[in-house]
């Protein structure tokens, strides 16, 4: 791990306030907060949590056998940043990476190679993960992956959620899906929404009709009635990542298009988070304590780490 580097040296621009407006079927409703911009945005899309199997060793060139303690390769485009059961899984447009050891080496996901993983869930039963070429599933807890087929396949999944064997998919072909049984099957929840949905759609644990979703269009928007209403809550202009700490869902981070953002309560407020450059995707640690950040570089992933709400980045 290198030394600790700072990547932002301005200050935090101060909270804004979050006034909630009445929602409507097939709509999505603005709520007038909005994180001020400290640097311009790469526009390069995200997605959420990676819980994966399958693996071997993953290297910068492209091609993903051989060894490399730096970079993990994802190809073209990255979208994804988690850290989940020990583990720290990044993944792009044409592959997924697994760091076991905070980051210093990295092993490639080679049953997930070319499926684009924009959005991944954990159900009740395994894995599911969304990209272009469809809905893939994990019933071995990651080992492989095979792509979903009759009632259980959506075309096109751009972001996923789930807490038990609810679950929620996003698809710019048919709108927000429902399942209430871990993804076998599934039923449209509102065809007018869910478009520009990116990544992993958040799930509250205690409340499976309560959503926050990354929205490309409307920034970070959040539902409390399993998607059939939405209204937006702020965060940066053009949301493409969106996670909470585990511990504490009131404490959000989002990136999008205009960088980065912080609350602390839920989406109400939100204050600026100092990101490294490049940044698209973020994700807080099991436990809370940690922020991590990855960045396309080449075809392979710069991913950073923070213990100080972003204000200082050290690079894995």
């Amino acid at each position: 791990m290198s030394n600790t580097r700072k990547t932002a040296n301005r200050p935090r621009s101060g909270s804004t306030t979050a006034s909630k407006d009445r929602s409507r079927p097939g709509s999505v409703t603005a709520r007038t907060a909005t994180a001020k911009s400290a640097r311009r945005w790469w526009p390069i899309a995200a997605a959420a949590a990676l819980v994966v199997g399958g693996i071997y060793v993953a290297t910068q060139s492209g091609d993903p056998g051989g060894s490399d303690a730096g970079a993990p390769y994802v190809g073209g485009d990255l979208h994804s940043l988690i850290a989940i059961d020990g583990r720290l899984y990044v993944g792009g447009h044409d592959g997924v990476a697994m760091s076991t050891n905070e980051g210093r080496s990295w092993e490639a996901v080679s049953s997930l190679e070319g499926a684009d993983a924009m959005g991944w869930a954990q159900t009740s039963s395994g894995l599911l993960v969304g990209g272009h070429p469809g809905l893939y599933t994990s019933n071995d807890n990651g080992a492989t992956f095979t792509k979903a087929t009759g009632d259980s396949q959506v075309g096109d999944v751009h972001a996923v959620g789930a807490a038990g064997d609810t679950v929620y998919v996003a698809s710019p072909e048919a709108g927000l899906l429902a399942s209430s049984d871990g993804g076998a099957t599934w039923t449209s929840r509102n065809d007018a929404v869910g478009q520009t949905f990116m990544g992993t759609i958040l799930v509250d644990p205690s409340d499976p009709e309560h959503l926050i979703a990354p929205d490309m269009q409307n920034g970070a928007v959040t539902s409390s009635d399993g998607g059939r209403t939405w209204t937006t809550m702020g965060g940066p202009g053009a949301t493409m990542f969106v996670a909470w700490d585990t511990s504490d869902t009131q404490r959000l981070i989002a990136v999008g298009m205009d960088g980065g953002a912080l609350s602390r309560d839920g989406g109400d407020t939100w204050t600026e988070l100092p990101l490294p450059d490049g940044t698209s995707a973020a994700t807080f640690s099991e436990d809370g304590t940690t922020l991590y950040a990855a960045a396309l570089d080449g075809d392979a992933a710069r991913v950073s780490l923070s213990t100080d709400d972003g204000l200082t980045w050290s690079e894995l």
